[in-house]
């Protein structure tokens, strides 16, 4: 509990007190009186009460600070907004871009692909060859072709000394012997 000497010290330390509200040393700080409201009247003997009047509810008000608030958090939520917009338009840019580099390489290795086969088509070797195809050939050649139903080379036909001595007979085809008679043994 304070004691009544602290008291004093009290009234003579106004510096939390406004200039306005101080006065004269010694005398007691002037009091400003709040407005009250007025609270319900009592109904007259004999007449319905009203109920709860509008007139002595408390009014919401809008202040200046309310209103600057109001609109630096409306202001702040529309630049967050546009910056998440932004945001999410440059990932889907970036995975765009991620994207056509994986097709640019599969296409690049196409084409790699591509180049080579061109490569092949061009060489001479592979002209001849699909040429002897359609039955052209060197100046020299002769074109022929094998009926279907060819007989078999018999086993003392020219060519047929290229086989290896005691090798096991294999089972081929009258075109093997045709094409080892006229190209040799392939090994």
């Amino acid at each position: 509990m304070p004691s009544r000497e602290a008291a004093p010290e009290r009234d003579s330390d106004l510096t939390a007190v406004p200039a306005f509200l101080r006065g004269e040393p010694g005398k007691r700080p002037i009091a400003i009186p709040r407005p009250v409201t007025p609270g319900p009247q009592p109904a007259a003997p004999g007449s319905k009460a009203p109920g709860i009047d509008p007139a002595t509810l408390p009014m919401p008000t809008l202040s200046r600070r309310r209103l600057v608030t109001a609109a630096g958090v409306i202001v702040a939520t529309l630049l967050a907004m546009s910056f998440l917009r932004q945001v999410g338009a440059a990932t889907d840019a970036a995975s765009r871009a991620t994207d056509l580099r994986a097709a640019n390489a599969v296409l690049a290795d196409e084409v790699a692909r591509l180049q080579k086969d061109l490569g092949h088509v061009q060489d001479p070797r592979y002209i001849l060859l699909e040429g002897r195809a359609y039955g052209l050939g060197g100046p020299r050649e002769i074109p022929f072709a094998l009926a279907a139903g060819a007989p078999a080379l018999d086993k003392t036909a020219p060519g047929s000394a290229s086989v290896r001595l005691g090798a096991p007979p294999l089972d081929r085809t009258p075109l093997d012997d045709w094409l080892e008679v006229l190209f040799g043994s392939g090994s």
